[in-house]
């Protein structure tokens, strides 16, 4: 049979001479284009090949970034050749050139829109932060990051809609210049080839490399084909895919998956993790308790990010925080007290509630000393709202003074600030607070205060703090696991600003005559890693760096053992009625990630101090002798530490399905 073939150059009225192997090389310049810029984006933002805030796994080895190189070129090439070979399939009638402009549109524009619109969500959150943190740092919710951004993703949709219309515009011209010459239709098998060879990596990279294959997830393209893999292969659709972490073990059983509630007592070990779940004792929130007339004032003051040992902290033989120590000498101090989260907005909710994840609603400080006849006032150089803090303890509808630093965004340290990046600095706080407070007529009745010292955060340092440990301080910029001792100069300079921001409060209050009429509790809401790890920040690992913290009093502390924040609304409460604060008698329970979905959960207090389990892997580790093992080898004492580890876990589960 007799064939035509199809001509190698198309001729446009205006003389445009196109061959379809040029539009074939325009598509490809387009897709390394593409990629070349989300790779430096990446890197700036994410740090996937040097690490950074937030960044727990980095591609910063050769083996690594060798895996991850390989499998993001094969990963790219097959997204653009699935789609040029699509578009070829739909567009065949039109000629090369004009698929070559519909590529450019479709896969270039898309794709750089989803790299504007994901990175500046994620900006909002916090300058350079690990994508797992989102919801973290979201306080656990899509939709409160969502309503955070909604300026951010309403210009995206505006950049979207006017993207559609040049492409429109462009296609229309593309009539008059560009002829509609047919072309050869695409040969499907080597894109699907590619593709198939791309399903094989997203098996196999995270197993053959855990940093690279996390490296791989902040690809657009990677990240959203691991989600149609899992989806596709979630047989027996309980949401857990072969493919995906952690993988499902048992794919066609939708009782047993990785972080399935096990059901106590029906000799089924449904989360594969401590055989049958055989409930134990969880700590119970203290109800709604109201305080007589004539107690003392009560002002609690959080430390962003700061490390418990920051109480006796001595740099070239000064103490870094001089006015924190003496409070602690001077009353007492716990340390060390543990985050449940490592996250700011799980935190303050735990503290001021009492409860490791209180629902909203929920008894907390705000609304019992609001309903006990204090007045109640917010000094935050943080955006309160965010995380869904303010409306789970009350706080907005209880205060009769709310300034955070949502209010103060005309005075906030950083011009760049998003949403959830909002500092103001603490002198600006105190200014508040003495506009407020600053007369002694203002503490006729009692009063519920609350501070929020924003300085010790990444990335340690804005205009306005003094260089007491760092002269210079660490640009932002330079920040870095090679500029570590730098770096750690830089975050207790940050904490000795907060530190003197408290001194010259306790000389407020002593001045105003309310220092012996006042309970003042002064605390970390968790800890911060500074690349002793290779780490930078808090809540990806469940550590004495990143989960302890301190509480410091003016007023004895004799607590034993180690306690959580969410004991400090009980020993407030019993202090202000004049008793003897006293814990909970139960281990510190943590947990990195949602209670019901957590990556690494783990307690503290046990004969191997922190016992951490990663449900993602099974993977155990032990503070005391350093060590990780796999779960399925562990015997003896250490596998009776896990279990006891996966126990409470599923009771602090069971307690809260049951309310």
């Amino acid at each position: 049979m007799a064939t035509t073939a199809l001509p190698s150059t198309i001729a446009g009225p205006a003389g445009i001479r196109i061959r379809a192997s040029a539009a074939g090389a325009i598509g490809g310049i387009v897709a390394f284009a593409v990629s070349a810029i989300e790779l430096a984006i990446a890197d700036r933002k994410y740090g996937i090949f040097t690490g950074g805030f937030g960044q727990l796994h980095a591609a910063d080895t050769l083996g690594e970034r060798v895996a991850f190189i390989v499998a993001y070129i094969l990963s790219q090439t097959a997204l653009a050749a699935l789609v040029w070979s699509a578009l070829a399939a739909l567009r065949s009638g039109r000629g090369a050139a004009r698929v070559a402009l519909d590529f450019a549109f479709l896969f270039g524009g898309t794709m750089l829109f989803a790299l504007v619109a994901r990175y500046q969500l994620h900006s909002y959150f916090s300058d350079a932060v690990d994508f797992a943190l989102l919801k973290s740092l979201g306080g656990g919710s899509f939709k409160d990051a969502l309503l955070f951004s909604k300026n951010e993703l309403a210009l995206g949709l505006a950049a979207l809609a006017g993207l559609a219309g040049a492409w429109w515009v462009v296609a229309r011209l593309a009539r008059r210049w560009l002829p509609a010459t047919p072309m050869a239709r695409p040969r499907w098998r080597g894109a699907l080839g590619l593709g198939a060879l791309w399903l094989a990596a997203l098996a196999l990279v995270p197993r053959v490399s855990e940093d690279a294959g996390h490296a791989l997830d902040r690809m657009v393209g990677w990240s959203l084909a691991e989600t149609l893999a899992a989806a596709a292969t979630d047989f027996d659709r309980d949401g857990y895919g072969v493919i995906g972490a952690p993988g499902d073990a048992q794919p066609f059983d939708p009782a047993r998956h990785p972080l399935a509630l096990d059901i106590p007592g029906d000799g089924i070990d449904q989360d594969g993790y401590g055989g049958d779940l055989e409930l134990v004792p969880v700590p119970r929130p203290r109800p709604a308790t109201l305080v007589s007339a004539g107690s003392p004032n009560l002002i609690l003051v959080v430390f962003e990010s700061t490390r418990g040992e920051a109480i006796g902290k001595r740099i070239d033989g000064r103490l870094v925080a001089p006015n924190l120590t003496a409070l602690s000498r001077g009353g007492g101090a716990v340390v060390p007290s543990y985050s449940h989260a490592g996250f700011t907005t799980q935190s303050l909710k735990s503290i001021f509630a009492g409860d490791l994840a209180p629902a909203r609603g929920a008894p907390s400080l705000f609304t019992e000393l609001k309903r006990s006849g204090y007045a109640v006032s917010v000094f935050s150089g943080q955006p309160e709202d965010f995380g869904d803090i303010s409306a789970t303890v009350g706080m907005r509808a209880s205060a009769d003074r709310f300034v955070d630093a949502e209010a103060l965004r005309d005075k906030r340290a950083f011009s760049f600030a998003a949403q959830g990046s909002l500092l103001v600095d603490e002198n600006v706080l105190l200014e508040a607070f003495d506009s407020a407070l600053g007369r002694p007529q203002a503490w006729a009745q009692p009063q519920f205060v609350y501070l929020n010292f924003q300085s010790p955060h990444f990335p340690y340092d804005h205009p306005g703090v003094e260089r007491r440990f760092a002269d210079p301080p660490i640009d932002r910029a330079a920040i870095s696991a090679a500029n570590r001792a730098a770096v750690e100069r830089t975050y207790w300079n940050a904490v000795a600003h907060a530190d003197a921001a408290l001194g010259a409060l306790i000389a407020r209050l002593k001045a105003l005559g309310q220092w012996d009429r006042t309970v003042l509790l002064v605390t970390g809401d968790h800890g911060e890693a500074l690349f002793e790890d290779g780490f930078l920040g808090h809540g990806h690992v469940i550590d004495r760096r990143q989960y302890a913290t301190f509480l410091a009093a003016n007023r004895p502390l004799e607590l034993t053992g180690p306690i959580v924040i969410s004991d400090y609304r009980a020993i407030a409460l019993d202090l202000l009625r004049g008793r003897t604060p006293a814990a909970q008698p139960i281990t510190p329970f943590m947990h990195v990630g949602e209670l019901d979905r957590p990556s690494t959960i783990g307690m503290a207090g046990t004969p191997f101090g922190i016992v951490t389990l990663r449900l993602d892997r099974g993977d155990v580790c032990f503070e005391a002798p350093a060590r990780c093992l796999p779960y399925a080898q562990l015997t003896g004492e250490r596998r009776r530490a896990a279990d006891a580890v996966v126990a409470r876990w599923g009771s602090e589960r069971w307690a809260r399905h049951a309310r």
